[in-house]
């Protein structure tokens, strides 16, 4: 597990808050998990991801699914899932609300229903702060067959809209079937 404290300070010791405020919601990895690359293989969810861009390096995260980091961006990407927690009957925007608990001067930027493998999913921009520090997410929450997944993109506000792009790219390629495309 990387921990906060070894790493230098920015972007991914306060993406690392929020990937373990996911954690404490349930969003817990499994440790018998793969990841190709392309398929995520888990005890209680398997996926398959959109295309990953070069510069995303993969961090061995024990509170999420999948996380990754762009260094030269300085963003983080986090992926969870959990099933068969009664989460049924929460709406999606109730969902993404309680990712952003801990989090304090929440704007909403952008917020709509998209498709998602089938399904409809949230996708939500807002800028907010964590310890007074401002980061910039993009956020999409996804219910299907039971399970709630969630990505988390979380950046600096001056982040460029590639790197947003990249990400959306990343999420819209998601699948529940693992097999091949």
């Amino acid at each position: 597990m990387v921990r906060p404290t070894l790493m230098k300070p920015g972007i991914l010791s306060h993406g690392w808050r929020l990937i373990q405020v996911s954690a404490l919601l349930g969003f817990v990895a499994c440790a018998s998990s793969t990841w190709d690359g392309q398929v995520y293989r888990g005890e209680a969810v398997n996926f398959r991801a959109g295309p990953i861009p070069a510069t995303w390096r993969r961090l061995d995260a024990d509170d999420a699914l999948l996380a990754f980091r762009d260094a030269a961006r300085d963003l983080v990407i986090s992926v969870n899932g959990r099933c068969g927690k009664d989460s049924d009957d929460v709406p999606l925007e109730a969902l993404t609300q309680h990712l952003f608990v801990y989090f304090t001067d929440r704007q909403i930027m952008t917020q709509g229903k998209i498709s998602l493998d089938g399904r409809e999913a949230l996708r939500t921009e807002l800028l907010a702060k964590l310890d007074g520090v401002p980061r910039q997410f993009v956020v999409f929450v996804l219910k299907k067959n039971s399970c709630v997944y969630d990505f988390i993109f979380i950046a600096r506000p001056s982040v460029d809209a590639r790197a947003k792009a990249e990400f959306d790219q990343f999420v819209t390629g998601f699948s529940t079937s693992t097999g091949h495309p």
